[in-house]
């Protein structure tokens, strides 16, 4: 009895080991938890199937104003990765405890661009903005995002920051001052230029690709997070954004990478 009671146990204990390994095996990576600008959704909801392909890994993006990210990241949110639409924010992280020091790099440079939901509404030149002819001017948030930062840059450097003052409407983020075009309830807005390029959804109507010298380059850093300084599938998404692969859809969203 003894010697069949010892035999079972020896049977059942590498049996065990080989299910569990079996079952780790067939369990999925956890997703990356990816804080990210509003303006890179859409390009990094694009790049999520090649991701997985290539490292095994999915994502859990959450998008938002960079401002509004950083103040979530600050009170504890569990974010692993931040792909913000500015280095300013990357880089206090970092210098505040919140984000791993050295891993901070441009992952891309946006591009700003003026436009209209009506065909034929935005020249070439950007003209249209001194003319007036219109009611609302939508833009995002300059305190909050960027963008609207740029944006606002645009407007002073063409003379036009106190005519057009009373003419704004203020989005929380670049993807809610798109909305604000598209819906009709601003006839032009200052948008990514990135909003414009989807291959899937062309947003069509005119628009005006912004001069980069009339505003500062909008340099988009990427930074770990200390919530994700452990986790291989952070890491693995920080290298795979500067992969060929990952280029050619910044490039075709209209980033220069």
């Amino acid at each position: 009895m003894r010697c069949g009671l010892l035999r079972t146990r020896w049977l059942v204990g590498p049996l065990a080991a080989v299910l569990a390994t079996a079952a780790l095996a067939a369990t999925p990576a956890a997703d990356v938890q990816v804080a990210v600008a509003a303006n890179f959704v859409k390009p990094l909801q694009a790049m999520a199937a090649g991701f997985r392909a290539a490292t095994g890994h999915g994502l859990t993006i959450i998008p938002g104003a960079t401002g509004k990210l950083y103040a979530q990241i600050v009170a504890g949110a569990p974010f692993e990765v931040l792909l913000a639409a500015d280095q300013a924010t990357p880089a206090r992280l970092v210098a505040e405890g919140h984000a791993v020091a050295g891993s901070a790099y441009t992952y891309a440079i946006g591009r700003l661009a003026l436009w209209s939901r009506q065909p034929g509404r935005v020249d070439p030149g950007g003209a249209v903005l001194a003319g007036g002819h219109f009611a609302h001017l939508a833009m995002a948030n300059p305190r909050l995002a960027p963008y609207g930062a740029a944006a606002m840059q645009v407007l002073q450097a063409r003379g036009l920051a106190g005519a057009l003052a009373p003419k704004l409407v203020l989005g929380e983020n670049i993807a809610q001052t798109f909305q604000f075009v598209a819906s009709g309830n601003a006839e032009l807005g200052f948008v990514a230029l990135s909003q414009l390029r989807d291959p899937e959804r062309p947003a069509g109507g005119s628009a005006w690709e912004v001069p980069q010298s009339l505003y500062s380059p909008i340099r988009q850093d990427a930074v770990l997070l200390t919530a994700g300084a452990a986790d291989p599938g952070a890491r693995a998404l920080l290298a795979w954004l500067r992969s060929a692969d990952a280029r050619r859809v910044l490039v075709a969203y209209g980033y220069a990478p």
